[in-house]
């Protein structure tokens, strides 16, 4: 089944594609929800390159599509993987969308501050005391409702956290890119 090619409307203004490239399902799975609520261009590739990925990976991926000097490349990372920032920090023309330690952090900032050092699991069972049903392949819609609704705070709280230390997430930058987005449309 071969993929459909994005072709340039006549006379109209292009919206930029999002090229989304992650490293899991959990990541993946948020992506989805993300296309399915601003309705953007989206495309998301995850763990067929996995922590394998490399600026050849994402130029093979892209051939054959349309591609418009307005489309966006982001790289949606956990940084609890050794070395894994100075591999993505070495792919040009991303956007680096990483989270130490890893996405539930994300997640994390939409019910609560945080500020003190944590590790994935420590994450991931705080989240889970916030939300009993919470699964790493699963976003339920009590998670979902809440991503929406407590975006503007995660975004806050998120910027106040240090770059790439840990905790830190810069997922926000994808919000603010798709709110753009759809602004323009």
């Amino acid at each position: 089944m071969s993929k459909r090619k994005r072709k340039p409307s006549k006379g109209k203004t292009m919206n930029p594609n999002f090229f989304i490239f992650c490293e899991g399902d959990t990541e993946e799975l948020y992506v989805k929800f993300l296309k399915s609520q601003y309705r953007v261009p989206i495309e998301v590739d995850s763990k067929i390159a996995g922590n394998r990925i490399t600026k050849t990976y994402i130029t093979n991926y892209k051939k054959g599509k349309y591609i418009h000097k307005k489309d966006k490349t982001f790289l949606l990372y956990d940084l609890d993987a050794p070395k894994i920032l100075e591999k993505l920090q070495a792919i040009s023309d991303t956007i680096l969308l990483v989270s130490n330690p890893c996405i539930e952090l994300w997640y994390l900032l939409h019910y609560k501050d945080q500020k003190a050092e944590i590790n994935c699991k420590n994450c991931i069972s705080d989240l889970t005391n916030r939300n009993k049903s919470y699964n790493k392949t699963i976003l339920d819609k009590k998670l979902k409702q809440n991503l929406l609704d407590k975006q503007d705070k995660a975004i806050n709280r998120a910027k106040k956290l240090t770059k790439y230390s840990n905790p830190s997430s810069s997922v926000y930058i994808l919000i603010e890119a798709l709110k753009e987005a759809q602004e323009n449309k």
